[in-house]
C-alpha cells in the first residue's frame, strides 16, 4: 500500500496526516506548541520528528512521499550547514519590516504583495541591515553565504538534506513572480543578499530522505520529500474546491476569502494577491471582522444556543461593521474605519443575528470586489473555520451570496498538503 504524508505547521501547533492514494485518512498525529514558549527552530525540529515518530511504525514503512506546509512569511536564516543563524521571524506580531517599506517602495512595482511590513522580503531586508551586518562586523561571517528560507523550506531540508529549495506559494511574498516563474529584475537592485532559494512548483519531488533520517525516524529509504506550500493554501486544497469560481471562506478569528480564478488578481491597497495553482489562480483577501468579534460578546455556549433561536430566513435590519478596533483593508480599505455596533437591541439573539447578518454582507461584498477586479464569477463557497458549524450563519450567507454554501470536505491543512504529494 502506498501512503502519503502531509505535515502542517500552524500558529498553535503542528499536525500530520497520512492518506492513501484514494485520499482516505490512515493516521493523524498532533504536536501542540506551549502557549508560553516562543517558537524556535529547535522546537520546529522536535515537533517534526515527534509527529513522524507517533505514526504507527507499520504505516511509516509504507509512506512514499511527504510534504510540509508552514505559515506564510515565517522565515529564518541559516548557514551553509543549515544551522539557523538567529531566531526565526514569525509571520505575525512582528513589525520590524515597517522600517523597510520606503526602501521596498523605491524598487518594487506599485501594489506589489511585498509592500507589506510582514512580507518575507521586508523581513529579509531588515535582517540584512541589522542582524547580519552587526554580526559580520564582529566576525568573519559572510552574508552572501547564508541561506534565506521559509519555515516549510527549512523543515523539508531536515528530511532531504538539500538547502536552498522553496515553492512558489511560500516565495510569493519574497518577490518571486509566479506568472513568469522567475525572480523579477527589480529584485537585482538589492545587493549583498543571502542566497535566495530555488523556486519550484508545490508538490515537486526534491529528493529521497537521507539515510540517517530514514533510519532514525523509521521511514523507507526511497521516501520522497516534495516541495511544500503555505498553511492557508493547504487548507484550500483540503476543502474540495477545484473548479474556477469555487471559493473557500474561513470563518475564524478573521474573515478570509479565497476564490479560484482563471485570472490573477493583485491589489495591495485591498490586501488582495493571487497564488498560482497550476494553470489557475487563487485570489484572496481578509477582513478584520470575524469570530474574534463574536467571542468578545458571547461565549461559545451562548453562540451555539442563541444561533439555534435565529430565524435565518428573515434578514436582520441591523446594519453593523463588526470590528474590535478601527481599521479594515478588505473589502473596505480604510485604516480608520470605526467599528459600527450600534444600536444594540435588548435581546441577545437579535444582537447576534445582526452581527452574523452584517458579517455575511461583508463576505458578499468581498467576493463582489474580487469579481469586479476581474476574478472568475463565484459559483460555490466552501466553508472552513469554527464558524462553519453555525447553520444559521450558513443560511444567511447563502442568501447574500446567491450560490450554494457547503462545508469543506476536509478542514485540516495537513490533509491538503498530503494531497500535493500524490501528484497527477
Amino acid at each position: 500500500m502506498n501512503l502519503y504524508l502531509g505535515i502542517d505547521f500552524g500558529t498553535s501547533g503542528a499536525r500530520a496526516i497520512v492518506i492513501n492514494a484514494e485520499g482516505i485518512i490512515q493516521a493523524e498525529t498532533q504536536y501542540p506548541f506551549p502557549a508560553t514558549v516562543v517558537a524556535t527552530a529547535e522546537h520546529w525540529q522536535q515537533a517534526l520528528e515527534t509527529l513522524i515518530e507517533q505514526i504507527p511504525q507499520k504505516l511509516r514503512r509504507e509512506i512514499r512521499a511527504v510534504a510540509i506546509n508552514g505559515t506564510s512569511s515565517t522565515v529564518l536564516l541559516c548557514d551553509q550547514l543549515g544551522k539557523p543563524v538567529d531566531a526565526p521571524i514569525l509571520y505575525y506580531n512582528d513589525g520590524r519590516g515597517v522600517s523597510m517599506l520606503e526602501k521596498l517602495k523605491a524598487i518594487a512595482p506599485p501594489n506589489h504583495v511585498v509592500l507589506s511590513a510582514t512580507s518575507s522580503l521586508a523581513k529579509l531586508l531588515w535582517l540584512v541591515e541589522n542582524t547580519l551586518v552587526e554580526r559580520q562586523s564582529q566576525t568573519k561571517f559572510n552574508i552572501e553565504n547564508c541561506y534565506f528560507l521559509h519555515q516549510a523550506d527549512w523543515l523539508a531540508f531536515l528530511l532531504h538534506g538539500n538547502l536552498g529549495i522553496s515553492d512558489y506559494h511560500n516565495a510569493l511574498k519574497l518577490g518571486y513572480d509566479p506568472q513568469k516563474l522567475c525572480y523579477p529584475t527589480w529584485l537585482e537592485q538589492l545587493t549583498v543578499l543571502p542566497i535566495l532559494p530555488q523556486v519550484l512548483a508545490p508538490g515537486t519531488p526534491v529528493s529521497e530522505v537521507t539515510a540517517e533520517v530514514a533510519y532514525r525516524l523509521g521511514l523507507r529509504r526511497d521516501c520522497i520529500v516534495c516541495t511544500g506550500t503555505t498553511d492557508s493554501i493547504a487548507a484550500f486544497i483540503a476543502s474540495g474546491a477545484k473548479q474556477p469560481g469555487e471559493a473557500v471562506t474561513s470563518l475564524g478569528s478573521t474573515l478570509v476569502l479565497k476564490l479560484l480564478s482563471h485570472t490573477p488578481i493583485d491589489n495591495a491597497s485591498y490586501g488582495i494577491y493571487s497564488h498560482r495553482l497550476g494553470d489557475l489562480w487563487l485570489a484572496g483577501g481578509a477582513s478584520n471582522t470575524g469570530g474574534a468579534v463574536l467571542r468578545h460578546f458571547f461565549s461559545d455556549r451562548e453562540l451555539e444556543s442563541l444561533s439555534r433561536q435565529i430565524d435565518a430566513r428573515q434578514e436582520s435590519p441591523l446594519d453593523y461593521y463588526p470590528l474590535l478596533k478601527p481599521g479594515d483593508r478588505f473589502p473596505v480599505n480604510d485604516p480608520h474605519l470605526p467599528p459600527k455596533l450600534e444600536p444594540k437591541p435588548a435581546e441577545a439573539v437579535e444582537f447576534l443575528q445582526g452581527l452574523l447578518e452584517s458579517m455575511s454582507r461583508i463576505e458578499a461584498r468581498g467576493y463582489h470586489l474580487l469579481q469586479q477586479l476581474g476574478a472568475t464569477c463565484l459559483t460555490r463557497v466552501y466553508t472552513a473555520g469554527g464558524g462553519a458549524k453555525n447553520n444559521a450563519w450558513r443560511v444567511m450567507r447563502q442568501r447574500h451570496l446567491q450560490v450554494p454554501v457547503v462545508p469543506s470536505k476536509h478542514t485540516a491543512a495537513a490533509y491538503g498538503t498530503a494531497l500535493f504529494t500524490i501528484g497527477d
